[in-house]
């Protein structure tokens, strides 16, 4: 079995030198797929009503490269995602897409009819984006992102955004406080998708909380690219120092067999230092009569800044398990209920949450260890 091959640059926002830049990764891993007439959809990061200063999103210059290179071969185009929070109209106006992509002779639509797709066991048919099920290839441009619930969100959990609409949350409540029964799903839905490559964009990447607004925007200045979504995943793991494995995406991989022991890795890889991503701590552990106390009193959970809320609604309205109530002067939530998926951290547009693990919870988990 060949090796997969996992290509880093050095990149920055400047057109002239990123469209040849995209161009040259597009031609190595679809050029040859790519036919007149071939319907290309691309998956962008869109998760919000945000500019591109925030990453928060795909910058529209890599996602405006990518669909020249499709619209140079012939292809007809659709850019295409369902988000989060807001109208799609708001998110392709703030986020620069809209007036980047003007004059192309590309479709840009809101991911709304579905289709069911048998994607096995445990969950067997889920019902995915018609248009990226349908498409003759489907090219996957996520953001480099943190993720409070998986820790990164890169290639293979970029894809769980052609679930459309609120069946996303729908998911996380099915899946509940089983971060590995989540990671499955996401491998399973990147599996029945198999997009064409996958390129990462990381010239400005999100450490920190995020994927939303409590993120922190940090230049990396790299573009990542794979034909391969898990080894591309785990490589730029590695690349910002962590123990790929860490991020359950990669962990479930692996243990499915779909991770490569060996990937050929093609230009200079930075050195970065000092990389924050979430503390992923244990949700639920020990006698189940426990866990009740555990949940409200041990373990990590949603923490709301009373003098940055807005009460604003977006995090009651999209929380799946809707725990998050509102008062006269704040938000509550019950963290019985709450099953810790941090959607509402992903949704707030006021970085409003945080995800905190209790003081009694740190104290107990170094006595555990």
């Amino acid at each position: 079995m060949q090796k997969p091959t996992v290509i880093i640059r050095q990149a920055s926002y400047d057109y002239a030198t990123l469209k040849p830049l995209v161009f040259e990764l597009a031609d190595f891993y679809c050029g040859d797929r790519i036919r007149a007439g071939s319907r290309v959809v691309i998956k962008p990061n869109l998760l919000a009503p945000a500019s591109p200063d925030k990453a928060i999103v795909t910058h529209p210059l890599v996602v405006k490269a990518v669909a020249e290179y499709a619209l140079s071969r012939g292809a007809r185009v659709q850019i295409s995602d369902s988000q989060a929070m807001g109208s799609f109209r708001k998110v392709l106006a703030e986020s620069g897409l809209a007036e980047t992509l003007k004059g192309l002779a590309v479709e840009i639509r809101e991911f709304r009819e579905s289709v069911e797709v048998d994607v096995g066991e445990p969950f067997r048919k889920i019902e995915l984006a018609r248009d990226a099920v349908q498409a003759d290839l489907l090219i996957n441009l996520p953001k480099l992102k943190t993720h409070t619930q998986m820790r990164m969100t890169l290639g293979v959990k970029n894809l769980f955004g052609c679930v459309v609409g609120m069946r996303k949350p729908e998911w996380h409540l099915r899946t509940g406080v089983n971060r590995e029964l989540f990671a499955l799903l996401l491998v399973k839905i990147h599996d029945a998708l198999k997009p064409c490559f996958t390129l990462i964009d990381g010239i400005l990447a999100m450490e920190g909380q995020g994927p939303g607004r409590s993120g922190t925007p940090r230049e990396l200045g790299i573009v990542a690219a794979g034909g391969n979504t898990f080894a591309l995943d785990s490589f730029t793991c590695g690349m910002l120092g962590m123990d790929p494995l860490s991020v359950l995406t990669n962990k479930t991989a692996g243990d499915m067999g779909h991770l490569p022991g060996d990937v050929e890795v093609v230009g200079n890889v930075p050195v970065v230092k000092g990389f924050r991503t979430p503390d992923i701590t244990p949700l639920v552990f020990g006698p189940a009569m426990l866990h009740g106390v555990m949940r409200r009193h041990l373990v990590q959970r949603p923490l709301p800044d009373e003098a940055a809320c807005r009460l604003c609604g977006e995090c009651w309205k999209y929380c799946p398990a809707r725990a998050i109530k509102r008062t006269e002067q704040r938000i509550t939530i019950d963290y019985d209920t709450c099953i810790r998926c941090y959607c509402c951290i992903e949704v707030c547009p006021h970085a409003a949450l945080r995800a905190e693990e209790p003081l009694l919870g740190k104290a107990f988990r170094r006595l555990r260890r």
